[in-house]
């Protein structure tokens, strides 16, 4: 389905390739015309490919002359096809590629302040060394979605049925002291007492805890309102993960709250930066993409380069 797709964008024949490499793949190409395009199958059906095996990298690099690396979102990643075809063929980077490095570069390197960084999502394991590099780069870091319930359960709040990574407390207990007046927790929360989009629902005060059969799905009102007040005055924003569990509808209205924030940002001057993954598939949700500076392509990427990490597929363009 992806080739006649391509074909209507780029307004000429895609080929496809039955396979990315080996004997089909070469004649398919010899066969193009010139000015053709072709399509190759898919590399991650070589085990080779995630190993990045040198004989898929060579065998990838007969078809061509030039590598051009466009893919952010797998540069977090040492692949035969983005990394170790590079040692074969001259290689640079997309107009993508480009635009996502510099604005995230920059972000990190060269912010205008006041430089905010939005933090969501379910799980706080999954972006510790995140918060740790931007305590030390950002002015304000906000913290919603359900990576918040292991720092309030760390502030020695119940959680109810909430959330909670147990084995994380510690760590949340210690980036909470290291960052200190930075980390800007919700002060209110929509629960529910139940996981689905009709369960009953009312907004507490997180300080007064969360009772049994009930958890938290989304940032209150209140924590709306204080959010908003510290992004109205940024100059840089980075968001990454949403506020609660926003494919359900009566739990969306943190997360798109937080998009109409930034979009009005936006037009006020700022850069506004949202990472990929379900930040992007959130702005999008909103009808409000294409008001933020930058949407980036990718989530894992993304968050590695934030946490100031050199990208394996970045580092192989840049070595040549």
């Amino acid at each position: 389905p992806v080739t006649p797709v391509l074909s209507e964008l780029l307004g000429v024949n895609v080929a496809f390739a039955d396979d990315c490499i080996g004997e089909v793949a070469e004649k398919a190409v010899e066969a193009l015309p010139e000015g053709g395009v072709i399509l190759l199958e898919n590399t991650r059906y070589h085990k080779g490919e995630e190993k990045n095996d040198p004989e898929v990298a060579a065998a990838l690099a007969k078809l061509g002359d030039i590598f051009v690396n466009d893919a952010f979102g797998t540069a977090h990643r040492a692949h035969a096809s983005n990394v170790g075809v590079a040692d074969h063929l001259e290689a640079v980077a997309g107009f993508l590629l480009e635009k996502e490095i510099d604005y995230l570069s920059d972000a990190i390197a060269n912010p205008e302040r006041p430089f905010v960084a939005i933090l969501g999502g379910a799980k706080v394991s999954d972006k510790i060394s995140v918060i740790e590099a931007l305590l030390g780069k950002v002015d304000h870091l906000l913290i919603g979605g359900g990576m918040a319930n292991t720092f309030f359960a760390a502030q020695g709040h119940t959680m109810g049925d909430s959330l909670v990574e147990t084995e994380a407390i510690d760590t949340a207990k210690s980036l909470l002291e290291k960052g200190g007046d930075k980390i800007v927790l919700p002060s209110d929360a929509v629960v529910a007492d139940a996981f689905a989009n009709d369960a009953n629902r009312k907004v507490i005060n997180v300080s007064d805890g969360v009772e049994e059969g009930w958890r938290i799905l989304d940032i209150g009102q209140q924590t709306i309102d204080a959010f908003s007040e510290i992004l109205r005055g940024a100059k840089t924003v980075v968001w990454n993960g949403p506020m609660g569990v926003f494919e359900m509808p009566n739990f969306a209205k943190g997360t798109f709250a937080i998009a109409e924030i930034l979009a009005e940002a936006t037009a006020s001057g700022a850069t506004t930066i949202i990472g990929g993954g379900d930040s992007a598939a959130a702005a999008e949700q909103s009808g409000l993409a294409d008001k933020m500076t930058h949407i980036s392509t990718g989530g894992g990427a993304s968050l590695e380069m934030l946490e100031g990490k050199a990208l394996p597929g970045v580092v192989a363009l840049a070595d040549k």
